[in-house]
């Protein structure tokens, strides 16, 4: 499996393996500027998403995984995994963050997790 981004690889950092993210599930990684949820599809696609529905701050990380969407656990917003945005009659949208997955480790840039608070 392999995910293709356009930011030089070396500025990549591993954060996991795919394997530790169950099908459908999610996994956060701390960050200065708060919690990145970082999520496999049931077809192990991996996306990395701000982990607070901007409704009520709901822990999007423990909602439900459908295809390419999550719904917050809080108040059933769903949110488009790959672009952030509120689907349906919802408005809002959640920042995303580029991810790379080579050989089933899975990489993000840090200077782009810093770049949230700005």
């Amino acid at each position: 499996m392999h995910q293709t981004n356009t930011v030089p690889q070396t500025e990549w950092v591993e954060i996991g393996t795919v394997d530790a993210i169950p099908r459908r599930g999610a996994r956060c990684i701390n960050t200065p500027t708060g919690k990145i949820a970082v999520f496999r599809t049931q077809e192990d696609q991996i996306f990395a998403i701000e982990n607070r529905c901007p409704h009520k701050n709901g822990p999007l990380s423990e909602g439900i995984v459908h295809g390419a969407s999550v719904t917050c656990p809080l108040h059933n917003w769903v949110f488009d995994l790959q672009t952030g945005k509120a689907l349906g009659a919802d408005e809002g949208q959640v920042r995303t963050y580029p991810i790379d997955v080579i050989d089933g480790r899975i990489f993000i840039v840090p200077d782009l997790m810093m770049a949230a608070a700005e």
